[in-house]
């Protein structure tokens, strides 16, 4: 097991080529943070990937203009994060039906080291969810997969369900 605590920024970078699978939400900037910092070799990359995802009664190569702004705008966002982090990455656009295996295909074809991806803490029906993206990649990725999962809400377990209902008042 490999703890990330193991190792400090000074140490040379255990990953070289690290994949951040993003949807446009607060956990994608610690994510590429996270990222750029076991990256932190000259030739390290990340590289950041945004998949819209395409609703089976659409064509594969819809141009869905609304999901390819927000993708566009997400990755540029991040893009400048990187050169924060002094961090050398690289933005791409994926459409597919499934978030989960477009991002497994693209570590693949990519050859990445590591993919190290966020999840929102998030309730459905009354129970924790890593949605249906995070389980199909910890399946199927031919490399480890670093999850990092976002705290919990100040009022604790169930507190994000009790928010959505308050703001929908």
């Amino acid at each position: 097991m490999f703890l990330l605590t193991s190792f400090s920024t000074a140490d040379p970078a255990p990953w070289k080529r690290v994949l951040v699978p993003v949807r446009g939400d607060p956990t994608d900037a610690k994510a590429l943070r996270l990222a750029c910092e076991v990256t932190r070799d000259p030739k390290g990359k990340v590289f950041v990937v945004y998949v819209i995802e395409v609703p089976h009664h659409l064509p594969l190569d819809s141009d869905i203009a609304s999901e390819s702004t927000r993708a566009e705008e997400v990755l540029h966002q991040l893009e400048a994060l990187g050169k924060e982090y002094k961090g050398t990455v690289e933005a791409v656009v994926l459409q597919a039906r499934d978030a989960g295996p477009a991002v497994v295909q693209e570590a693949v074809e990519r050859q990445v080291d590591i993919i190290l991806m966020a999840v929102p803490y998030q309730m459905q029906h009354g129970l924790f969810t890593l949605g249906s993206a995070a389980p199909h990649i910890l399946r199927y990725a031919p490399c480890p997969v670093l999850l990092w999962r976002q705290e919990m809400s100040p009022q604790g377990y169930g507190g994000e369900a009790q928010e959505r209902r308050d703001k929908e008042r």
